[in-house]
């Protein structure tokens, strides 16, 4: 299937690792959680998000174990930053694979959730963050544009901008603050498990190029929807800053 062009968007519907895909300034993805979390994510009846989504839907997609290592390895098509969500335990093995990597493993970021889900059986502490890992693809020494600024990041995951149609949907402020941190205005950025396409209408309004590969059709076409509507408010920005 032909990829679909929107704006500075150019999205692929298919399996990442398999797409014969061009060299990009950064890669930020939200990649299939750890085995450890999908198990453990069975489903809760009853438990309602604000927009009338289920907290806890069975994720119909395979865990991140299997084929982090060929992820890692595209980290040698990108000449910047190189950034994965994972789960805390996850962080270690992020590191790993990485470290074994021509890439250079920065740092494990800190996703604060101030209304994450509680314990529902009361058995123990909530989850109440999420970690994302950084390591630098580029040449010479990282650069991005945040000085010293530490590498947390607090953003409710219920906000009112969610869709509400991916079960691990990240909150668009909290990609646009990555966007705005890690990249510069016309690079591009690949989401290679671009889900529902947050990220994609994150970049595309801060004027980042992105490209986009999602596998499941109905994902795919949710992410479509979303950075179209976010190319046009991008377009009437640009439109009436110039009048």
């Amino acid at each position: 299937m032909e990829p679909v062009t929107i704006g500075r968007a150019t999205l692929y519907l298919g399996d990442c690792l398999t797409l014969d895909l061009p060299r990009v300034d950064h890669i930020i993805t939200d990649p299939p959680y750890e085995r450890i979390m999908h198990d453990s994510k069975s489903g809760i009846k009853g438990l309602v998000r604000p927009d009338g989504s289920h907290h806890w839907k069975p994720l119909d997609f395979a865990p991140i174990d299997d084929i982090r290592s060929e992820v890692v390895a595209m980290g040698g098509q990108c000449d910047g930053w190189f950034i994965a969500f994972c789960t805390v335990e996850g962080v270690a093995r992020w590191a790993d694979a990485i470290n074994v990597s021509p890439m250079k493993y920065k740092r494990a970021c800190v996703w604060v959730k101030p209304d994450s889900t509680p314990q529902m059986n009361g058995q123990g502490p909530a989850q109440g963050a999420e970690n994302f890992v950084c390591a630098w693809a580029g040449t010479g020494f990282a650069k991005w544009n945040g000085g010293g600024k530490r590498g947390v990041y607090t953003h409710c995951v219920n906000g009112p901008e969610r869709d509400g149609r991916h079960p691990t949907e990240k909150p668009r402020k909290l990609m646009a603050e990555l966007v705005a941190d890690f990249t510069m205005p016309q690079q591009t950025i690949l989401d290679p498990f671009m889900g529902s396409g947050t990220t994609g209408v994150a970049a595309v309004q801060a004027g980042r190029n992105f490209i986009g590969v999602e596998m499941n059709p109905d994902y795919f076409a949710i992410a479509c929807e979303r950075i179209e509507a976010a190319q046009r408010q991008a377009d009437l920005f640009i439109e009436g800053a110039a009048a």
